[in-house]
């Protein structure tokens, strides 16, 4: 009877022991399939830019040049300060600390092209890339290296771009809004409506929200002015739009050229309703010689909050993040789109954290599952897929008002049902 005994132990300690590799060898596929493929017993899946312990992330941005002072500078202060926030709260999912690695590309292609890669393998993405053609410079570089850029820069062509994580809605977007807010709300169904763009495609695009506008309003584009990048005598310009009578004028410029369009028309006695899209802007505007005539005649399409409203709550949670890390920031645009970008990159990386893979195939997995909550500094944007996302179609639509932090006042925000048809291909 001994013998048998044994033999049946034997048997059940064997059955037992297949079970337990069975089960074992399931439960590795689930965790392996729950962590999109990344996380192997509980540990995260590193790359490039995770060592384990820290997360670093690549800021390309001008530093210096005539692009610093006006964004890159504000842009960059945005984000130190909301990392630092993130940081002292431990940092991604509570342990992982952000540290930023910035490069001076002063706005320049090859600059931007040397920096990225001077820095692409020591971090595991690039949380800030200012700019439409910088970032069309290395957009190719991004595809083949698997890292993913967020974009300073509200092109179109981003919103279907894999590598890429856009903030914000999008330069056409702000033009179509505007021109429904005119025309509906300000009575310029009947006058003659222009546009003086720079070229190359941040012109261009401007230009396609103007016309896009135009076609499901009913309306015509008087004249279309263009300009070189770095053109300093607008003259001709200004001259085009005078001749047309222009009663309206959609603006796509940079800051400094803003002043000297607007200026130039001043002195020709050309008073037309400015309006303009996002990178037109720089607070010191409102302090300059067109100060005067901005206040009286300039409108400025982009999107977001008067700066001051708490009753928003992350602009609150952002006065509160300035007051405690950076005191002497003054109100600006820019600042707060550093700071909302950093919070979307946040999101992202929370979301590669949670599926257990910081590799780069890991954050470009989490790309086309994040879900970012602006807190209301934002329209919502309904990320996913390439092929699947949907920018916010809200703009806000601010006047000139030296009496209002940033001199930037909040008259109404715009959600039309012409940006609502506007498809991205």
């Amino acid at each position: 009877m001994r013998p048998r005994r044994h033999s049946t132990l034997f048997r059940l300690l064997a059955v037992l022991f297949t079970l337990s590799l069975v089960a074992a060898a399931c439960g590795g596929e689930d965790d392996d399939d729950d962590a999109g493929g990344g996380a192997q017993d509980g540990e995260l899946q590193a790359g490039p830019g995770f060592d384990g312990t820290t997360i670093k992330v690549g800021v390309l941005t001008p530093l210096s040049g005539p692009v610093a002072d006006p964004i890159g500078l504000p842009l960059t202060a945005g984000g130190d300060v909301y990392w630092q926030r993130v940081n002292a709260e431990g940092g991604i999912a509570g342990q992982y600390p952000v540290e930023q690695v910035k490069e001076d590309t002063q706005y320049d292609i090859a600059q931007t092209k040397a920096k990225y890669t001077q820095i692409k393998n020591d971090v595991a993405l690039f949380s800030q890339l200012l700019g439409t053609p910088p970032t069309q410079a290395v957009l190719v570089d991004l595809k083949a290296d698997d890292i993913v850029a967020s974009p300073a820069s509200l092109e179109s062509a981003w919103v279907r771009e894999p590598n890429l994580l856009p903030v914000g809605s999008t330069y056409e977007i702000q033009f179509i809004n505007a021109a429904t807010y005119l025309i509906e709300e300000r009575d310029f169904a009947d006058k003659p409506i222009c546009m003086v763009a720079i070229e190359g495609a941040y012109g261009d695009s401007g230009l396609q929200g103007l016309e896009f506008a135009a076609e499901q309003l009913d309306f015509e584009i008087a004249v279309t002015a263009r300009y070189a990048s770095g053109a300093q005598d607008f003259t001709a310009q200004v001259q085009q739009l005078r001749n047309a009578n222009c009663a309206a004028v959609f603006l796509t410029s940079l800051p400094s050229e803003t002043g000297r369009i607007i200026g130039t028309a001043a002195q020709a006695g050309f008073t037309p309703q400015w309006v303009g899209q996002s990178p037109t802007w720089v607070s010191a505007l409102a302090a300059s010689q067109v100060g005067p005539v901005l206040q009286r005649s300039f409108l400025w399409a982009s999107e977001g909050v008067q700066w001051g409203d708490e009753s928003v709550p992350g602009m609150k949670q952002m006065l509160e993040d300035v007051q405690k890390y950076k005191p002497d920031q003054q109100p600006d645009p820019y600042f707060v789109f550093g700071y909302v970008q950093a919070l979307t990159v946040h999101a992202l990386l929370e979301q590669a954290v949670e599926n257990g893979d910081l590799s780069r195939e890991g954050i470009l997995e989490a790309v086309t599952q994040v879900e970012v909550d602006y807190q209301g500094l934002l329209g919502g944007y309904e990320y996913g897929p390439a092929e699947e996302r949907s920018p916010s179609r809200q703009s806000t639509i601010f006047s000139v008002d030296p009496a209002v932090p940033g001199s930037l006042k909040s008259l109404t925000q715009v959600e039309s049902d012409a940006a609502k048809a506007f498809e991205f291909d």
